[in-house]
């Protein structure tokens, strides 16, 4: 993609000296994909940048995940130990 881009912006440019209008559609177009590049986190300077923000946005997402687990589930463990303890109770007392 990037390529095809880069393929149209030298048309366009070698394009102006026929008209200066396709010098300024060259400008805006490689504006578009510098904005573009920009707002994804990365861009061709940093390689597989625009991958590496995707996962930042995992791994938070994750930790975030895995730090509610750890805290709700021992709530839930000890709620469900005295909810199991109170039901053998009230089994125990209606057969005896």
């Amino acid at each position: 993609m990037f390529v095809l881009l880069l393929v149209l912006v030298v048309i366009l440019f070698s394009s102006g000296s026929l008209h200066p209008l396709w010098w300024v559609a060259a400008a805006v177009l490689v504006y578009g994909v510098v904005r573009h590049g920009r707002d994804r986190g990365g861009g061709r300077s940093r390689g597989a940048g625009s991958d590496l923000g995707h996962y930042r946005d995992y791994q938070e997402r994750r930790s975030r995940r895995e730090r509610w687990d750890r805290r709700y589930s021992r709530q839930n463990r000890a709620r469900w130990r005295r909810e199991d303890r109170r039901e053998s109770r009230r089994d125990h007392e209606h057969r005896g």
